[in-house]
């Protein structure tokens, strides 16, 4: 083989393994938790209420993918940053009431991929007056918003039902009916964290008022506390920002069998995926290190393959737990690229997840069996691959020195401010 040929062969097989992967996808195809590959359906994808953990494959259109929704604080003052932190944010110590750094937020979010934010909200002044504005500058943006409701304090104590319910309906009465939030099935979707500490008559006191036309989730952490709920809430959002995917060998199955009981119960599933954790100036115990981006990836790969109805990304913003992808100081842009660069591998579009304010066309016709079950690993793997092989040309910054990590259970959303 001569030297030019030796050279230019490697690019070309890599080329034909984007290119097969791709196709893969665009004929359409997605997992369940049993690890069954539908075939795509013909049919186009509508605004209706999909039935939840259907698995059937159908492409809103060729370059969309499974939406991405990123979990967002509001709770940010000045003073916010003079403790618990060890990075800050690129754009400064910030307050969530500045309108500049929110649209700089939900600009940059949009430009990695992610289309929209799940805000930590319960009914404050506070968070009442910096919903609104994030409400504001995302409708000018065309980007979407969920709410995750902080159902426990700061010392992690379950707040009264009454408060909770109150907060739930106030929600519904005068923010739900808003076209900026997402929808699935024509409901807004809303999350309620940790309801682990609920019995189910008060979750059933809270939601039951609610349910005709919101989405009220679980943050429940395993199969047992799902379907101890799964009858008086509408699907699970596993907040696991502390796993371990390096050293945790029933990671990708735990999340493979929350979505299975889920979508059993005709409910919806929020996968996780985070950058990386540690929440030691907070009370944790453990560190995941980001490890040069890596666990990012591998998170986001295992997420996937848990077939989940949202991809739920922890975080873009929080600082204390350090999960964030937002740039900061230490990192710059490079988890943010990285983001943008998983997501421009086309993955499967589920329908559960489309927002109701949208209508999408289908996909027709379909690849032999084997290039769809080949097509989604080639594409993940084109995409890690040129995500470290642009790392490398453009020396963005590395995370820290690898530490010793443990695994831990700790949830942020629970925390009720920074």
């Amino acid at each position: 083989m001569n030297g030019s040929l030796r050279k230019w062969l490697p690019l070309a097989l890599f080329g034909l393994i984007a290119a097969l992967g791709a196709a893969a996808v665009a004929a359409g195809f997605t997992t369940q938790g049993g690890g069954t590959v539908r075939a795509g359906s013909a049919a186009p994808v509508t605004s209706g209420a999909p039935s939840p953990g259907s698995g059937e494959a159908q492409i809103a259109n060729p370059a969309s993918s499974l939406p991405v929704l990123a979990y967002y604080y509001i709770w940010f003052d000045p003073t916010s940053w003079d403790r618990a932190k060890i990075d800050y944010p690129q754009l400064g110590d910030y307050s969530s009431d500045d309108p500049n750094v929110v649209r700089q937020h939900v600009e940059w979010a949009k430009s990695a991929g992610i289309q929209g934010f799940i805000v930590s909200w319960k009914d404050t002044a506070t968070n009442d007056r910096r919903l609104k504005l994030l409400m504001q500058i995302a409708k000018q943006e065309n980007f979407k918003l969920a709410m995750i409701y902080q159902g426990l304090d700061f010392n992690r104590k379950p707040l009264t039902t009454d408060r909770v319910a109150a907060d739930f309906r106030t929600f519904h009465d005068e923010y739900a009916s808003d076209p900026v939030f997402y929808r699935i099935g024509g409901k807004t979707l809303t999350i309620w964290s940790g309801t682990w500490d609920y019995s189910h008559a008060s979750v059933a006191q809270v939601t039951a008022p609610v349910r005709n036309s919101m989405l009220v989730l679980s943050t429940e952490k395993s199969v047992q506390g799902f379907d101890r709920l799964a009858d008086v809430t509408d699907g699970d959002a596993y907040y696991w920002s502390s796993v371990n995917p390096e050293t945790n060998s029933n990671y990708s199955d735990k999340l493979k069998a929350m979505a299975t009981a889920a979508h059993k119960a005709g409910k919806y599933w929020i996968a996780p995926f985070a950058p990386g954790f540690d929440a030691r100036l907070v009370g944790g115990t453990g560190v995941i290190d980001r490890n040069g981006g890596q666990t990012l990836r591998a998170e986001y790969a295992a997420a996937l393959s848990s077939s989940p109805d949202i991809m739920g990304l922890i975080s873009w913003n929080e600082f204390s737990e350090n999960s964030y992808i937002e740039p900061s100081r230490k990192y710059g842009t490079f988890y943010l690229d990285t983001m943008r660069e998983l997501r421009s591998a086309t993955v499967p579009s589920s329908p559960l997840a489309q927002d109701s304010n949208t209508q999408a066309g289908g996909t027709s016709g379909y690849l032999p069996n084997l290039l769809r079950l080949g097509g989604f690993g080639l594409v993940l793997v084109g995409a890690i691959g040129a995500v470290a092989t642009g790392r490398r040309s453009r020396g963005t910054p590395a995370a820290p020195p690898k530490s010793s990590a443990a695994d831990t259970d700790f949830v942020a959303s629970a925390r009720s401010s920074d």
